[in-house]
């Protein structure tokens, strides 16, 4: 009797929670927030049409002899503001350029300082924002007051003064003074997400376990920050193109025999009823242009903000 309800015991045992019980290791992992955006932003439309048409700025800008064989400098006053012909289907500007030519080599100067100045934009005030919110104290202070004189210094008119002073036009020229007026705005936003970020629990903890500095910094503390910095840079990404393309339209900024969207705009301004595709074709590149950094920088931002999703 004792042996048959011994045997009753054991086969009324339930062998199902064993079995549930699976391996840690085949247990799904914890997604971070950059494997969320980036799931989120692979589903967006609006992040795919901007990311390909950037690609194919990128390519315009690096290879534009895949898309045309003319030269933008070769002109014939015989052509001045033709239409549109065979090999050539923007027309003639008003020196008698190759408008598609002109076109297709005036990416390359905006792509090139928008992707600088952001990337410069970027380091000088990320570091100079990130260092001022975790050490705080006088550092924090001095940079507060210097942002703040940079901050009363509009973009445009620090532009019309300054690059009509140095009378350079070269890249170079226009690409450091944007990055000399832009990086505050970086450092400001850096500041307040390090400030945010150095109160976390995880990151107290790694000071209490005697962590580097160095080591908090780029461990606990980039990683976590750093997503505001991307936002607004990527969005800013565009503003800088449009800045340099005013500037140049404005007769300040880049010089020939620099190939611009903003000269030819300028150039053919006072020509627009007689020649109209001669202002059509540069102002709509630089327009899309603009239009897809924008895009893009708005899908990054929903996809890092888990408050807008």
């Amino acid at each position: 009797m004792p042996d048959q309800i011994e045997k009753t015991a054991v086969g009324t045992l339930d062998p199902e929670p064993v079995a549930a019980a699976a391996p840690a290791t085949d247990r799904e992992k914890p997604r971070s927030l950059w494997n969320d955006a980036w799931r989120e932003l692979r589903r967006n439309p609006v992040f795919i049409a901007s990311a390909l048409m950037i690609l194919f700025l990128v390519t315009v800008a690096l290879w534009p002899s895949l898309f045309t064989s003319t030269s933008p400098t070769d002109c014939q006053l015989a052509k001045s503001r033709q239409g549109a012909a065979s090999g050539h289907p923007f027309g003639f500007d008003l020196q008698g350029c190759d408008v598609y030519a002109r076109t297709i080599y005036g990416a390359r100067a905006s792509v090139t300082v928008g992707v600088l100045v952001t990337l410069g934009v970027a380091l000088l005030g990320g570091v100079l924002g990130g260092l001022a919110g975790y050490f705080g104290g006088w550092w924090d202070a001095l940079l507060s007051r210097i942002t703040d004189v940079f901050f009363g210094i509009p973009i445009l008119l620090g532009g019309l003064v300054i690059l009509s002073v140095i009378k350079g036009g070269s890249i170079w020229t226009v690409i450091g003074f944007m990055i000399a007026l832009g990086w505050p705005q970086i450092a400001r936003i850096a500041r307040g997400s390090v400030i945010t970020v150095k109160q976390q629990d995880y990151v107290q903890a790694a000071r209490a376990l005697g962590g580097s500095t160095g080591r908090i910094l780029l461990r606990h503390i980039l990683p976590n920050a750093v997503a505001p910095v991307i936002v607004v840079a990527t969005i800013a990404l565009g503003m800088y193109i449009s800045v340099e393309a005013t500037l140049s339209y404005l007769g300040v900024g880049l010089k020939p025999p620099t190939v611009s969207w903003g000269q030819d705009i300028s150039a053919a301004a006072v020509q627009y009823r007689n020649a109209p595709h001669m202002l059509l074709w540069p102002a709509g590149a630089l327009s899309l242009t603009v239009l897809s950094f924008i895009m893009l920088g708005d899908a990054v931002r929903d996809a890092l903000d888990p408050k807008l999703r």
